[in-house]
């Protein structure tokens, strides 16, 4: 008949194991939300937004030659004069590019050879985001068709835009070429910062330009969750080094 011989276990009985301690509690508790908000808000922004590298001055002062911008994709259907876009057109060389709609498919857009101010639907549009007041380039008048957009850079001086290709299409880019909404510049850090909203083409009616998408709260979001476990693992550090030098004593 044979016997079980019990070995010893190097494990305490569950009565003997320490309990975590409230405070214990709590910073598992604090980790597991700081990674929560970190990990959501790098992935909002991986998953709605993309960075474009601005090659030239053309949206100075909005956006200038070297920045970094962030700007969220966007199919190009729900895009409002006024608005900051990154599209590409063949017509244009199929380039991505930069600039602002200022006409959408339905409008007459103008520049006078008087005030050279533009117009939409005959109305004078104020734009105090332009370089320099006044400065439009040669005169002009579009229809532009519908499901098209009609874009200038905020440097109308020095803007390759759709007065440079008047001839095909009158200027106007397909809206489905447009890729995404500029929403903030990232680089250099001394410029980043959400992109100002215009309310200039309120004067024509319609929608205003789209508001500020999810990009400040996913950043709030991960900078709240990374300063959460920063903080939670550096108390945590200085309350095991107190235990240990209680010991020690």
């Amino acid at each position: 008949m044979s016997s079980v011989v019990e070995r010893p276990t190097d494990d305490p009985p569950a009565a003997a194991r320490p309990r975590r301690g409230p405070g214990a509690v709590v910073q598992g508790v604090l980790l597991g939300l700081g990674l929560v908000l970190l990990i959501g808000g790098f992935a909002v922004i991986a998953v709605s937004y993309r960075p474009y590298g601005i090659p030239t001055g053309s949206m100075e002062p909005t956006v200038r030659a070297g920045d970094t911008v962030l700007a969220r994709k966007t199919d190009g259907a729900d895009v409002r004069r006024g608005e900051v876009v990154v599209f590409r057109d063949q017509a244009w060389g199929g380039r991505l590019m930069v600039k602002r709609v200022v006409a959408i498919g339905g409008d007459t857009v103008a520049v006078g050879t008087d005030d050279q101010r533009l117009t939409v639907n005959g109305k004078p549009v104020d734009e105090p985001y332009l370089a320099a007041q006044g400065a439009q380039g040669a005169a002009f008048s579009v229809e532009v068709p519908p499901g098209r957009l009609f874009l200038l850079g905020d440097n109308r001086l020095g803007s390759l835009d759709s007065r440079v290709h008047l001839e095909v299409d009158g200027g106007t880019v397909p809206a489905t070429e447009v890729q995404a909404r500029v929403e903030a510049t990232v680089l250099p850090l001394g410029r980043s910062g959400l992109l100002a909203g215009t309310s200039a083409f309120q004067v024509v009616g319609g929608d205003r330009p789209a508001g500020p998408g999810p990009l400040e709260p996913a950043f709030w979001a991960s900078v709240v969750g990374a300063a959460t476990i920063l903080a939670t693992t550096a108390v945590s550090g200085v309350a095991g080094l107190a235990r240990r030098r209680r010991r020690a004593a």
